[in-house]
């Protein structure tokens, strides 16, 4: 018995339209590709948040980590590595580049002063500490 599929070639154009309309906006023929997505975990663990995003094809020198109190914003740059030649034609291209950046915001505050980030095969590990939590104190009136 032979595996007989009917070759529709509208399909993935229309899936692909459909899944990412509501997470990122369109891309047109002739427009640079703007897929690009930083995957993130955040886990909570030994009072600090360990992160983990994937940045593939990134250089440590191109990453940026800013930290405002509970805020956390990583941004990235991906450069495209070959230019196109006079005498070439690009006929299909799927490899993205250009600017990204994520943004979240943790429950507690981060102790700025003793963040570790280390970067290894595309992905940035960071591990943040909580800020210890102000001690409350009761005044008396007079």
């Amino acid at each position: 018995m032979s595996n007989i599929t009917r070759f529709e070639p509208l399909n993935d154009l229309v899936d692909d339209l459909f899944k990412g309309f509501f997470v990122r906006p369109m891309v047109y023929e002739g427009e640079p590709r703007t897929a690009l997505r930083m995957k993130v975990d955040v886990v909570e663990k030994n009072g600090a948040y360990a992160v983990s995003a994937e940045v593939p094809g990134v250089k440590k020198e191109d990453l940026q980590v800013s930290i405002d109190g509970a805020q956390v914003t990583l941004a990235a740059e991906v450069k495209r590595e070959r230019e196109v030649k006079a005498d070439e034609r690009v006929l299909h291209t799927e490899r993205s580049y250009g600017k990204l950046s994520r943004s979240f915001t943790l429950p507690q505050e981060i102790d700025e002063a003793k963040v570790e980030a280390k970067y290894r095969d595309g992905v940035l590990e960071l591990t943040l500490p909580k800020k210890a939590a102000a001690v409350r104190k009761t005044i008396t009136i007079q």
